[in-house]
């Protein structure tokens, strides 16, 4: 009964501990990011602390709900922040935390070389729990900062893999770092604490559990989000937080001048740019490369019921369904109007089928007018080698097949050989 008791307990401490924490993080715009920082920091000395002396029993063993509840909280919000800022921003937090903990240290040893008065009856300044406290809180940082590395480089590397499974990548990151962080944090608590071997298991059970309930957290919250429009950025990742943030704010400010204003995608003077380099490019490496052609049905309407302003939310949105989908390779421009292309390097014509059918899926399944009807998409395929060996040439075939898909009842895809998909 404790054991249910507790269990029910944990979780209730990872919810609230998650709910808090992404609120601080959405609104950090209108709040400051300071504030979520701060929240971030001030639960480390609480962390560290309840890991060495406060355990409970759960029905898979002993653990600490410091370590399995609040510190693997704090790095599955870490990567959360690294979403949704950059490196540079995720490295403030563990870099003031390990400069604050070096500074409590080495405080406390300098505090005793003064001769206290004894005003409490006795109850004076631990320094031996401090100093030992303090040393825990150094480890126990520059584990996070690995973590936090870690976790970041893993994410982006699933990506390659998994790239449209978000929550997925989220959870797997979590579940190896944290795995890691087990074993480095409680050699440190067995070596200097004295806690048993036996709490190993139960304790990195109890963080697998956590990033499980993180990660079911973390999937609701993207739900929620995306039914407004917003989605998650995709980043490139080197091997160092201050590469990280460079490319990042480098390779933005290249993009921001072949930018589409309303959609944010790249736009056609890009397109025109590097379509044909990209045909070139796949002819030299004798490589494929599939062209779809997409655009939104009856937008006119939408224009006409419901004001312009209506029209360029919903074109928005449909951009932003559209980046969930594509893999990282892959160059979304919006071509004029209503109308997109996507450019996508090593990829056979079925493959391009097979992505056009995601992509019209995906808007027909999230995207919707100010009356709740479905917007949808037509899209139209064209490869090279088989269909052409311009880009021009790409596009006009591409823009053929999009027309028939549009004769053939709209919300479909057309490839080579007719018509492969509809509602």
């Amino acid at each position: 009964m404790m054991e249910r008791l507790n269990l029910a307990l944990f979780v209730v401490e990872a919810i609230a501990y998650f709910a808090i924490m992404v609120t601080l993080l959405h609104f950090r715009h209108r709040i400051g990011l300071g504030v979520f920082l701060t929240a971030l920091g001030v639960m480390h000395f609480m962390e560290t602390y309840l890991a060495a002396v406060f355990y409970v029993a759960l029905p898979f063993g002993i653990v600490s709900p410091g370590s399995s509840v609040f510190f693997a909280g704090k790095l599955m919000m870490i990567l959360m922040l690294y979403l949704k800022e950059d490196a540079a921003t995720v490295r403030q937090p563990i870099y003031g935390l390990f400069l604050g903990n070096l500074m409590t240290v080495g405080i406390a040893w300098f505090l005793q070389l003064h001769i206290p008065v004894d005003l409490t009856g006795g109850r004076g300044a631990d320094f031996g729990f401090l100093n030992e406290m303090g040393w825990l809180m150094i480890w126990g940082t520059a584990l996070l900062y690995i973590d936090s590395l870690g976790i970041i480089l893993l994410y982006e590397k699933l990506g390659r893999f998994i790239q449209r499974w978000v929550v997925l990548r989220f959870m797997l990151s979590g579940l190896a770092l944290l795995t890691f962080d087990q074993v480095g944090f409680f050699a440190v608590l067995h070596y200097f604490v004295g806690v048993p071997l036996s709490v190993f298991w139960g304790g990195w059970l109890a963080k697998m559990l956590s990033v499980c309930i993180y990660s079911g957290l973390f999937a609701a919250y993207q739900f929620a989000v995306r039914r407004h429009g917003a989605t998650l950025a995709q980043r490139s990742i080197s091997d160092v937080f201050n590469d990280l943030t460079f490319r990042e704010r480098y390779q933005d400010l290249l993009s921001r001048s072949g930018r589409d204003t309303l959609t944010g995608v790249l736009d056609r003077n890009s397109m025109e740019l590097d379509g044909p380099q990209l045909v070139r490019d796949s002819l030299e490496r004798e490589e494929t490369m599939t062209v779809l052609l997409l655009d939104a049905d009856n937008f006119k309407d939408v224009n006409d019921r419901f004001g312009h302003l209506e029209g360029d939310e919903v074109l928005k949105a449909v951009a932003s369904q559209f980046a969930t989908v594509l893999r990282p390779t892959d160059r979304l421009f919006r071509f004029g109007g209503e109308e997109f292309v996507v450019l996508c390097p090593r990829t056979n014509h079925a493959e391009g089928l097979l992505l056009a059918e995601h992509l019209r899926w995906q808007v027909a399944g999230t995207v919707r007018n100010l009356e709740g009807q479905p917007i949808t998409v037509s899209i139209g395929v064209a490869t090279l080698g088989p269909d052409s060996v311009s880009f021009n040439g790409l596009l006009a075939v591409a823009d053929d097949r999009l027309y028939q898909a549009k004769k053939c009842g709209r919300n479909c895809v057309v490839g080579q050989n007719g018509k492969v998909a509809a509602a």
